[in-house]
């Protein structure tokens, strides 16, 4: 099942996409009470499956937007969860977590977050602000989609608090994380995280062994696959959920791979008029361009 949002002739539409057919059927209206996306998710599966058609229309017609509108919290980010990018990123002068330490691969999960406001749809542009950042950054993760309010996750657990997986570009502007010494302003500039372009269910993939890319104008950046995370995806559920409830609609970004702007010698950041390409296996892809 492939979950999207989208908007059609002035209205928002929560629907089911068939990619084989390249369509998407409508199942729902956006009244603005309520995050369509998450009333789907806390239905039981059998409503879900039976979910009525109100509309079909194909899926170069409609405008995707993120697929989840409000979740309970920020972006759930891990940071330094490739072992070959916490290499890169500990030896690009921008992190502020390595300094002092032998290991720069964190012993811990390196929590962080986005604010849920940059969010975009999976083709929607990137518009930085020049003004403050001249140092902008790609980051290709695979998003979790919480499924079922949790505290205290078993890892043995995790994954029956998963409803989904979807696709994150965490942009972010390098200059600005260097500078606050924190991540938080360079990732959470407005239109600094496109997602998308729909949530895929758990049941049609399996996230410990899919391949991640990125392409900046068509050339291949990264190049990776889910299994080589340093914490899997039930250690961070496990982690992020002591202590603190998730909820529905939660959303969490695992990290990036290493192949990012500032890997490179000089870095090779983004300017206007790039196009960012991320794929993931099994889930799709998005484009965006910087404006």
């Amino acid at each position: 099942m492939k979950l999207a949002r989208f908007a059609y002739q002035d209205t928002i539409w929560l629907g089911l996409v068939d990619t084989d057919a390249g369509t998407v059927d409508g199942v729902a209206k956006d009244s603005g009470d309520e995050d369509l996306a998450i009333r789907f998710i806390t239905a039981p599966p059998e409503q879900q499956r039976e979910a009525r058609t109100i509309i079909t229309l194909p899926l170069d017609e409609v405008h995707l937007l993120p697929p989840i509108e409000r979740p309970s919290k920020n972006i759930i980010c891990i940071g330094k969860n490739y072992a070959a990018h916490a290499v890169e990123f500990s030896g690009s002068g921008y992190d502020s977590s390595s300094e002092g330490k032998d290991d720069v691969v964190p012993e811990y999960p390196i929590v962080f977050s986005k604010a849920a406001g940059s969010m975009v749809g999976a083709f929607d542009d990137i518009c930085p602000p020049w003004d403050l950042s001249e140092q902008i950054d790609y980051e290709a993760e695979l998003g979790v989609i919480i499924g079922r309010d949790g505290r205290d996750i078993a890892r043995e657990d995790a994954y029956d608090y998963i409803w989904g997986y979807t696709i994150i570009n965490d942009v972010t502007a390098r200059d600005l994380q260097a500078r606050h010494q924190q991540w938080l302003l360079g990732k959470s500039l407005d239109t600094f995280c496109p997602i998308g372009p729909w949530i895929v269910s758990a049941d049609e993939l399996d996230p410990t062994n899919l391949t991640i890319s990125s392409w900046v104008n068509g050339e291949r950046r990264q190049h990776a696959n889910t299994g080589e995370m340093v914490f899997d995806i039930p250690a961070i559920v496990s982690a992020v959920s002591a202590g603190i409830t998730l909820r529905v609609g939660d959303i969490i970004a695992t990290g990036t791979p290493a192949g990012v702007g500032i890997g490179f010698d000089p870095p090779r950041f983004l300017k206007a008029g790039d196009s960012v390409r991320v794929a993931i296996e099994s889930i799709g892809e998005i484009t965006n361009t910087l404006q």
